[in-house]
C-alpha cells in the first residue's frame, strides 16, 4: 500500500510539474505576444514618420482654439514635406521652444525675404488675436524649423480618449491595466 500511495504521489507531483511548465510556457507566449504588439505599433509609427516626413504624423486637437474647423478631440493626420511651401490659410502644427505640447493653428501671414527665407504668423480660428503672445519672448514669427506638420485630414472626436487619459490619470492607468490584462489572459 505504501508503494502504491508513493507511486500515486509521484504521478501527482509529475502532473503538477507538467501543468506548471505549461502555464509558464503560456505566460511566456503571452508576454512575447504583448512585446510583438508593442514593437509592431512602434514600427508602424516609425514608418508613418518616414512616409509623411513628420516627427509626429498623428496628433490630437487639445483645445477649442481651432473651432469650427477642428474640435477638441479631433485626430489630425499630418505631413511635413520639405519641398511644399507654406501658404496663408494652411493649418500647421508647430512646436514652440520651451513648450512640450505642439499647437494646431492656421497660417495668417507670410513674410518672405529676398533670399527665399520664409517666416510666418499663425492664429487660432476661434482666437481674437494672433499667436505672438504664445511664441517665446522676443519671437514674432515662426520658421519652417518650428513646424511639426501640416493638417491633411482628420477623424472627428476619435482622440477624446487621449484627452481623457491626460485629464484623468487614474483612467489612463485603468485602461492600460485592462489592455495589458487582456493581452496576457487572451487565448488564441
Amino acid at each position: 500500500m505504501c508503494r502504491k500511495g508513493l507511486r500515486q504521489n509521484n504521478n501527482f507531483f509529475s502532473s503538477c510539474h507538467v501543468w506548471s511548465t505549461l502555464y509558464t510556457c503560456k505566460l511566456y507566449y503571452q508576454v512575447l505576444n504583448f512585446g510583438m504588439i508593442v514593437s509592431s505599433a512602434l514600427m508602424i509609427w516609425k514608418g508613418l514618420m518616414v512616409i509623411t516626413g513628420s516627427e509626429s504624423p498623428i496628433v490630437v486637437v487639445l483645445s477649442g482654439s481651432m473651432e469650427p474647423a477642428f474640435h477638441r478631440g479631433d485626430l489630425l493626420f499630418l505631413t511635413n514635406r520639405v519641398e511644399d511651401p507654406i501658404r496663408v490659410g494652411e493649418i500647421v502644427v508647430f512646436r514652440i521652444e520651451g513648450r512640450e505640447i505642439p499647437i494646431v493653428h492656421r497660417v495668417l501671414k507670410i513674410h518672405e525675404k529676398q533670399n527665399g527665407h520664409i517666416k510666418f504668423l499663425t492664429k487660432g480660428d476661434n482666437n481674437a488675436v494672433d499667436d505672438r503672445g504664445l511664441y517665446k519672448q522676443g519671437q514674432h514669427w515662426l520658421e519652417k524649423k518650428d513646424v511639426v506638420g501640416r493638417a491633411r485630414g482628420f477623424v472627428p472626436y476619435i482622440g477624446i480618449v487621449t484627452i481623457l487619459m491626460n485629464d484623468y490619470p487614474k483612467f489612463k492607468y485603468a485602461v492600460l491595466f485592462l489592455l495589458g490584462l487582456f493581452v496576457l489572459v487572451h487565448r488564441e
